[in-house]
């Protein structure tokens, strides 16, 4: 065949269809620009977890939940082979941290860990911006964590009984700190003055604060989580008189339980996690499975017992979690209806 002719003309083309025109143009669009695709296919639940997980704590750095939290975030890392970043976001008695979780998307990359004053909540306030129930979705309970009835170390109170004495005798002098309104050291304290006809006056903090006044003696009293605590009790920097639930406690065994000091609390804290509703199944499982190795590991055991509190034994699926915290709910509602305590 002859080479072309370069004097001559070139031979007409057919006219490209206009729909074959726009996919060709399309095509160079996405070729040539320096933007990525808008769209993207979702990450399926099999997936998970491929990023970094959050893990909001809604309570202070330092108090008992913050140290669960990063010691499961220590472990789940491992487990999980991705970042665990766990994200205080205090307030409002956890109410501000659970109203933010609630909001989150339901991908997996966001967990809640909080305690009892969860439950307490739909009882205690009279308006929320989030349904405990509804809005989330139960993953694990993670271990039951009593609270320690705490003086300071100089302290002429040694007993339950010296503090009844006490608050009988000249009730404007008594004040115990809580970690805020409507917590479960609230409650608590509101349960011991009903059950032993006293009137303390409830001075509630938010953080560390009241455990900072009660060893600086500014308050006569202050009911505190044993997570935090009993590093404190033990190195003699305050005392502890006594502790809710039906157990003493490994790390503290010469402390009595109200109800052998003859004040009959029993209800008991404790940490769990929580996602927000709608969170797939199959990532609630897995999150579930990965927690509740971490907590039948012999040494995450013994760093529990140690701190005060009580790993949970059997550990729980989510529906079982799930069914006990509605219970959970009703429980503490009667507690606060027996014991009189509102939040304004």
């Amino acid at each position: 065949m002859p080479p072309p002719n370069p004097s001559l003309p070139a031979a007409p083309q057919p006219p490209v269809p206009r729909m074959r025109r726009r996919k060709l143009l399309l095509g160079a669009a996405v070729l040539t620009s320096p933007w990525p695709a808008l769209a993207q296919t979702p990450e399926s639940p099999s997936q998970w977890p491929k990023r970094t997980i959050r893990i909001v704590s809604p309570w202070a750095a330092g108090g008992g939940t913050d140290i669960v939290a990063r010691l499961l975030a220590e472990r789940l890392r491992q487990d999980l082979g991705v970042a665990v970043v766990v994200d205080a976001r205090p307030g409002a008695s956890g109410n501000i941290g659970a109203e933010h979780v609630a909001r989150q998307a339901p991908d997996g990359y966001t967990f809640m860990i909080t305690a009892a004053a969860f439950a307490i909540a739909p009882s205690l306030f009279r308006t929320l911006s989030y349904d405990p129930l509804k809005d989330f979705v139960a993953v694990t309970k993670i271990a039951t964590a009593p609270l320690l009835v705490l003086v300071p170390v100089n302290s002429p109170i040694r007993t339950m009984a010296d503090l009844v004495a006490l608050t009988k005798k000249d009730p404007k002098s008594v004040t115990y700190g809580s970690f805020g309104n409507g917590s479960p050291a609230h409650l608590m304290g509101e349960g011991i003055n009903k059950l032993a006809g006293i009137k303390m006056t409830h001075v509630p903090y938010t953080g560390g604060g009241a455990a900072t006044d009660l060893q600086g003696g500014t308050l006569t009293m202050a009911i505190l989580d044993a997570l935090s605590q009993t590093p404190m009790v033990k190195a003699g920097k305050v005392r502890a008189l006594a502790l809710n639930g039906n157990q003493r406690l490994p790390a503290l065994p010469d402390v009595p339980t109200l109800r052998e000091t003859g004040i009959p609390f029993d209800p008991v804290g404790w940490h769990a996690v929580f996602a927000p509703a709608q969170t797939p199944k199959e990532i609630v499982d897995k999150f579930n499975a990965a927690i509740n190795r971490i907590i039948a590991i012999p040494e995450v055991q013994a760093r529990i017992y140690d701190a005060g509190a009580f790993p949970v034994q059997p550990p729980t699926s989510p529906q079982q979690w799930q069914e006990m915290f509605r219970k959970e709910i009703q429980t503490w509602a009667e507690m606060v209806k027996i014991s009189g305590a509102s939040v304004n």
